[in-house]
């Protein structure tokens, strides 16, 4: 596995590869219809990609595909996470996944049609998980964006895969973004005040989410790349990706942030699909000198975009 080079803010820049979409729908019956949202890690030299994806029902699943190269990938026959409990009967959504140690820690969506629920499972090796439910009750990130259906509402979760100040820090939230503590990963204190909150005006105008695992930088400071959307009507939505800087011993608070987006819809995949104009990172990771971000398509299809450090940047 290559080691990732010190980074700056802004991160990048990534740019989408040519031959996108890498991964389509219709090898399985589960994923006939849709796959996007993809987490994404590096495993013995090889990506591996942890995917939302549904057939005509829209009852997600999470799947898993790999790659050695980050543009083609195989598919697993079977979905690694399905719905099982009535918090999620109606599908496991939208995957983040980190490694600490030797076990993998997946955040996911538990979705009932009624309420999204920040879900955890943990894994030591990617196939079978042990899920421990919804972990951020009583927080509702939309609170002051937009009404939701009940009290709670939480999705996005993002760990830092690495302690600060003797605690693990996870960033999560769809509307406003929001920090939550653990002592041991598995159980959370979430701060009911938003760190990020959506900026009218800008291509953050109406909701800011949550995008891959965290990434620290060269000055010690915390990179998150976030997702962002504009809503004009029910149908007429655009999202797009940010970035904003954050201290990690100050986790609640951004020191910076992108006034532009890095990735935007550009090509027909990205403004055509279950919902028109969508790109929404979920993966990042180095591999083989490069960085990969791996974002859904419109809700349909999963695209990459790349940013290869040069041997300047590394030693800057």
């Amino acid at each position: 596995m290559s080691t990732p080079p010190p980074i700056d803010f802004p991160f990048g820049p990534f740019v989408p590869a040519e031959h996108n979409p890498v991964l389509r729908p219709g090898r399985h019956h589960w994923e006939s219809t849709n796959v996007y949202n993809p987490a994404a890690i590096v495993v013995d030299d090889r990506i591996a990609l942890l995917y939302r994806a549904h057939a005509d029902d829209i009852v997600s699943s999470v799947g898993l595909a790999w790659s050695h190269d980050g543009y083609a990938f195989d598919t697993e026959p079977d979905p690694v996470i399905v719905p099982e409990h009535d918090y999620e009967r109606y599908g496991c959504e939208d995957p983040r996944v980190v490694r600490v140690d030797d076990t993998y820690y997946c955040t996911y969506t538990g979705w009932d049609r009624h309420t999204a629920r920040l879900c955890l499972a943990t894994s030591t090796d990617l196939r079978t998980w042990h899920k421990h439910g919804p972990i951020v009750p009583g927080i509702n990130t939309f609170a002051g964006v937009r009404e939701t259906p009940g009290p709670d509402w939480s999705k996005g979760g993002v760990i830092l895969p690495e302690p600060i100040d003797g605690r693990w820090l996870m960033w999560f939230g769809e509307g406003n973004v929001h920090v939550a503590t653990s002592d041991d990963l598995l159980h959370w204190d979430a701060d009911p005040t938003p760190v990020l909150r959506p900026e009218p005006g800008t291509f953050a105008g109406d909701l800011v989410e949550t995008g891959p695992q965290p990434v620290r930088t060269r000055t010690g400071h915390v990179l998150l790349m976030h997702n962002s959307a504009i809503v004009r009507a029910v149908d007429d939505v655009t999202y797009a990706c940010g970035q904003v800087l954050i201290d990690p011993h100050r986790p609640d608070r951004v020191v910076a942030k992108t006034t532009e987006p890095w990735l935007s819809p550009t090509t027909e995949e990205d403004r055509h699909g279950l919902v028109d104009d969508v790109t929404f990172v979920e993966g990042l990771v180095f591999h083989r000198g490069t960085w990969f971000a791996y974002y859904g398509q419109s809700d349909t299809t999963i695209g990459v975009a790349t940013f290869t450090p040069t041997d300047r940047e590394d030693d800057a």
